[in-house]
């Protein structure tokens, strides 16, 4: 896979940035995407949110089964949002802001600074949103998401 562009937050480290986007609430950053791919922007300002799809480039080892943010136990990794995952590929929705030629704002964001972008799509409503889910073994309600933060476990 190509990297199309680059993530920039303010989190430098791992240890205390927000697991979800939910607790990246008013966090604002910014993605550059690689020049030749500018055009591939055409008509994106026109959706409120955007999925970036990106690699984990920190992950440097591969688990089945993980002690997820949230939880007490161990859990199959395809089952949680760990970078742990065969191929460290992580995924995000996040608010856009603006684009201003390679540069999209971004807000409500949970992405380490630096991070690979893979790729972008859009948040569709028709498409993405669900009237009814379950979470499976996830209990934790809005707020306790929110502000719950990372460790290094997952490096």
């Amino acid at each position: 896979m190509k990297k199309i562009g680059t993530i920039f937050t303010p989190f430098k480290k791992l240890g205390d940035m927000p697991v979800q986007p939910g607790g990246g609430s008013g966090i604002i950053g910014r993605v550059e995407i690689e020049t030749q791919y500018q055009s591939g922007l055409a008509d994106l300002e026109g959706f409120s949110h955007i999925y970036l799809i990106y690699r984990f480039n920190r992950a440097r080892r591969i688990e089945m089964h993980v002690v997820p943010f949230l939880d007490t136990r161990p859990r199959g990794i395809f089952a949680t949002r760990s970078p742990l995952r065969p191929n460290h590929i992580g995924l995000s929705l996040v608010e856009l802001v603006k684009i201003e030629g390679t540069t999209l704002t971004i807000r409500n964001l949970d992405i380490l600074d630096g991070t690979p972008l893979l790729d972008i799509k859009p948040y569709i409503a028709s498409f993405d949103q669900v009237g009814q889910s379950r979470s499976g073994w996830m209990t934790a309600d809005r707020e306790t998401v929110g502000t719950c933060r990372s460790d290094e476990r997952f490096v």
